[in-house]
């Protein structure tokens, strides 16, 4: 599974012999003038504290998009527009922190046993976007003036984000006035995006007996009993609670759903690359013989294959998947994946060329062609296919750093410099990102726009410098 994009930390971590996962972790400033307006002083010290490791896949995410595609046009929102992004967290969860991604944990997307039930998720989120929740949070969260209650407030985000420690603080009790309004608002709009989110199922001709199974799903997850919480300081009404208003909803409008074998299918295919990924190799062998879609079965036995240093058969079963398949621009990105951890840069190249032909637009594939261009020893046509992955996707931190050495090798130290000064920015290395911004502002023609972004950048380099020495 390949890492490439948003605002994060990459790092690589050896998931078996043979295998390697890209994480990525995503912060909550969004771009590079964010670093520099609004509550930049705050932001820059909080900004490790509050981040998301993700899983960044062309595949999976392609998958989300069709499974989410018409839970997002009843509810009135592009589907273009609206990514879906994995988290690595094996828990169930899911939330929003912008009004142009959704973010699902994986353990939720493994846990789910129908597309209903990620699809009401989706809803779920999908409603908090529509609803207006984000900016009334903004605003809660102005409203708690006290460092305490800023600081609650702020731990429920964090808990919103998979942060175990903030909600294990929250449910021992934690008494502030500030923290209660902020949970009492926050429930009243889980209710309202529950209420919500049963209409948009229901317009968009998906069962909305999936709501009800994954409430059902969330009761047993519970981590104190009914009778020690205290639901007022609860973030999300009651798991029993919301299964009765989902029943309601059923039994007031019914239930004209019906069962969508595409869904159906790319639930499969996402949940099957994930777990050939994310569990051991002889789990996936196991599991993938009994598969009900082919060509699935043979991309979950290939990533097995793959993971174990075997690459003959890995290709052997990716190739089986593409004679069902043989347009499947992410089976060939796949394939490609294979040959590059092999170091078979020229082949691997090839098979980038033929997913981009099929799949021409997705930011993860070109940056995946980018980077075997530049293995290739071709960095000018590398460069040109980086610059158009990052016009997709301009917060790719992998593809940033593919970037930096396309732009070295062709003699353009100025924007090598500035490229990694924007990468060590969104990773939220501000102290780094000053040095190379500095260097950048040096080298770059005074006044271009490529020396305005060094400028920004090393503005918010300087500003982080000041709040550390207060």
């Amino acid at each position: 599974m390949k890492g490439s994009t948003l605002e994060r930390v990459e790092f690589r971590i050896p998931i078996s012999q043979g295998a390697v996962m890209v994480f990525e972790r995503v912060y909550r400033l969004t771009s590079i003038p964010a670093l520099v307006f609004g509550f930049v002083m705050w932001v820059a010290t909080a900004v490790h504290a509050q981040s998301i490791g993700l899983l960044r896949d062309a595949d999976i995410e392609h998958g989300l998009t069709q499974l989410a595609a018409p839970v997002l046009s009843a509810a009135g929102l592009n589907p273009k527009r609206v990514r879906i992004l994995v988290v690595n967290q094996s828990t169930l969860n899911a939330f929003v922190i912008d009004q142009r991604t959704i973010f699902i944990h994986y353990g939720l997307i493994l846990k789910v046993k129908s597309p209903e039930m990620l699809q009401a998720v989706i809803a779920h989120e999908a409603s908090h976007i529509t609803n207006g929740h984000l900016a009334r949070r903004l605003e809660n969260l102005r409203s708690a003036r006290s460092a305490a209650g800023l600081g609650a407030a702020l731990a429920l985000l964090a808990a919103a984000a998979g942060g175990g420690e903030a909600a294990a603080g929250i449910a021992l009790g934690t008494r502030s006035s500030a923290e209660r309004n902020f949970l009492s608002h926050t429930r009243a709009e889980e209710s309202a995006a529950d209420r919500t989110a049963a209409t948009i199922l229901y317009q968009a001709g998906i069962p909305v007996q999936g709501m009800v199974d994954v409430h059902q799903l969330f009761a047993g997850q519970e981590v104190l009993s009914a009778a020690n919480q205290d639901p007022y300081t609860r973030s999300h009404p009651l798991s029993r609670d919301r299964i009765r208003a989902a029943k309601a909803f059923v039994a007031s409008y019914g239930d004209r759903g019906a069962y969508d074998p595409q869904a159906t299918y790319w639930l499969d295919r996402v949940q099957g690359k994930l777990s050939a990924f994310l569990r051991a190799p002889k789990w996936t062998m196991r599991r993938a013989a009994s598969d009900p879609f082919e060509d699935v079965k043979h991309m979950r036995e290939a990533v097995a294959y793959h993971r174990t240093n075997k690459l003959d058969k890995a290709l052997a079963s990716i190739d089986r998947a593409l004679r069902l398949r043989p347009q499947d621009g992410f089976y060939h990105e796949l394939r490609g994946q294979f040959l590059m951890e092999n170091r078979r840069w020229s082949q691997a190249l090839a098979t980038y060329n033929r997913a981009v032909q099929y799949v021409p637009r997705d930011p993860l594939i070109l940056a995946s062609l980018g980077r075997a261009q530049l293995a290739s020893g071709q960095p000018s046509a590398a460069l040109k296919t980086l610059e158009r992955a990052r016009s997709i996707d301009f917060r790719n931190n992998a593809l940033l750093r593919d970037m930096a050495q396309a732009y070295a090798k062709t003699g353009q130290n100025g924007m090598a410099s500035l490229v990694t000064a924007e990468r060590y920015a969104l990773r939220g290395r501000l102290s780094d990102a000053g040095v190379h911004a500095k260097r950048a502002s040096g080298l770059l023609p005074n006044g271009s726009a490529a020396w305005r972004r060094a400028q920004d950048v090393l503005i918010a380099a300087e500003r982080y410098e000041k709040r550390k020495k207060r």
